[in-house]
């Protein structure tokens, strides 16, 4: 099992240091691995054994809301159905560790403390805390997969009247294993993927659970599985040719959709609004508690597997009421409308907070980075930060589809820095680039989850110019990124000396 490895890289510096060994971090392995078969690397992980989100969440029910023949790697056929629970995935994971020989490159309860860049070194000093006490490893380069929010503490609104609450509270982030919600009246806050998952795996167990939300979420149903995959198993078809075209056909039904859901957003939105209506019939009120206020897209559209949430409201084990908390109260929750809902045990599915890198300090030379003032270069690398790209994946699309992409273009990268003799690169902004508006990280009318607004602050800037700006467009940038000119402007190398080298040597 990838648990067991615990030994110490065996070079120092390394030339790479993956951060993380979550989705992200264990891609990166195996690009690093078969791409760069002569780079030395190793991979740190905070926690003691691999998958970031997939690790820390345990609560009843946790699956993933995108397809896995998309959110799988592309180089590992997936075989399952295609929304995944949390086991499926880690054992998905723990089989390209296994198949790749990636175990001895990964090290678990290794928390970074600090990244510190020497500009004389042309290194990064990395203070870790390990099994075996504080300790410091150097690094040519950094590769950051510790994905966008906080995996410590989930968002848990403070509301009026919390602490008077005489139940049980839980945030599916950190759920207890031996939460007892048997016979409970449980109150499920919230109106995203984690609740409308969390609502159908507990309402057998409970006397009632109800799904409180302040404001409706689109969702999309359908079977959990895809008939096209099982048709050309029948026919014995190699699963690595099943796996792309399956690949292929859902990102192109994906972006037809999400094309349509910008051209055509009330059509868009009857489509998915008659979804929830034929499971839920023509009395339930979906004006109210399935019709969002934003257009489609606008917010991660959840995919509800066999319609499994709506079976339960109909079958009467649970309910949604829309509705904003005025205040908590000993046996339950007094909500705006004047009415209460009486509670034994209450589960906040409000959220997560954001967190860029991990909230590790870094610094170059001593000054500290401050990541909200600075631009991203095609939103994986950061102004004037040299040696360092992070994974940010997709909001319309699987997360994973990004890891592929910027995995192919770091070993591209590495191997054209030995090629031209650079010991270092930066991402640099044109000068009349500096004056200009930094805005934030992606636009509130393309999308506007409320994660996303509370955390703007917490996160790079975007320019105006395409280079300088992460578009969460997965459709053009699978050809963008491979064609990316790594001379092209934006882009300063320096050799071991410091010296500019390439292009700009004669400007410098």
């Amino acid at each position: 099992m990838a648990e067991q490895a615990e030994a110490a890289p065996a070079a120092d510096p390394l030339d790479v240091l993956v951060v993380g060994a979550g989705i992200s971090g264990i891609g990166a392995a195996w690009h690093l691995k078969t791409q760069c078969p002569g780079k030395t690397f190793a991979v740190f992980e905070a926690l003691d054994g691999i998958g970031g989100t997939w690790k820390i969440h345990t609560y009843p029910g946790i699956r993933s809301d995108s397809d896995l023949y998309t959110f799988g790697y592309r180089f590992k056929p997936w075989t399952g159905p295609p929304i995944a629970t949390a086991d499926q995935i880690l054992a998905y994971m723990n089989a390209v560790i296994a198949e790749n020989g990636l175990a001895p490159y990964l090290h678990f309860r290794h928390r970074i403390l600090q990244a510190s860049w020497s500009s004389r070194d042309r290194l990064w000093r990395v203070r870790v805390d390990s099994p075996d006490g504080e300790r410091t490893v150097h690094a040519r380069f950094l590769w950051m997969c510790q994905g966008y929010y906080d995996l410590s503490k989930g968002h848990t609104p403070d509301w009026p009247g919390f602490a008077d609450f005489a139940g049980m509270v839980i945030h599916p982030q950190d759920w207890p294993a031996d939460a007892d919600i048997d016979g409970r009246r449980v109150v499920v806050i919230g109106s995203g993927a984690t609740a409308a998952t969390l609502v159908p795996a507990i309402a057998d167990r409970c006397a009632h659970v109800t799904m409180l939300q302040r404001s409706p979420t689109y969702f999309v149903t359908g079977r959990n599985a895809n008939d096209l995959a099982d048709e050309l198993r029948r026919l014995e078809i190699d699963e690595s040719w099943i796996h792309e075209i399956i690949r292929r056909k859902v990102l192109r039904d994906q972006a037809d959709f999400t094309r349509r859901a910008e051209a055509e957003p009330e059509a868009v939105k009857k489509e998915l609004l008659m979804g929830v209506r034929a499971y839920l019939g023509r009395d339930f009120d979906i004006a109210t508690h399935f019709t969002p206020r934003y257009r489609p897209w606008q917010q991660r559209i959840a995919f509800i597997p066999d319609g499994d949430l709506f079976r339960c409201v109909a079958a009467g084990k649970a309910s949604v009421v829309t509705d904003t908390i005025e205040r908590f109260e000993p046996q339950g929750i007094r909500l705006a409308s004047g009415d209460r809902l009486e509670a034994d045990t209450v589960v906040t599915a409000t959220g997560f907070n954001l967190r860029f890198l991990g909230d590790i300090p870094f610094d170059i030379d001593g000054e500290p980075v401050a990541w909200n003032e600075r631009l991203t270069y095609r939103g994986m690398m950061v102004e004037d930060v040299p040696n360092m790209l992070f994974v940010f994946g997709y909001f319309r699309a699987s997360w994973t589809l990004r890891v592929d992409l910027l995995g192919d273009f770091v070993a591209r990268l590495l191997r054209h820095m030995d090629d031209i003799g650079a010991a270092e690169i930066r991402p640099e902004p044109p000068a009349e680039m500096a004056a200009t508006e930094r805005l934030p990280w992606i636009d509130a009318e393309n999308f506007n989850p409320g994660y996303m607004m509370r955390g703007q602050d917490r996160l790079p800037r975007r320019g105006r110019q395409p280079d300088w700006q992460h578009n969460q467009d997965y459709w053009t940038e699978k050809d963008e990124i491979p064609a990316i000119d790594l001379d092209g402007p934006g882009l300063v190398y320096r050799d071991a000396e410091g010296r500019v080298l390439g292009k700009d040597a004669a400007a410098a």
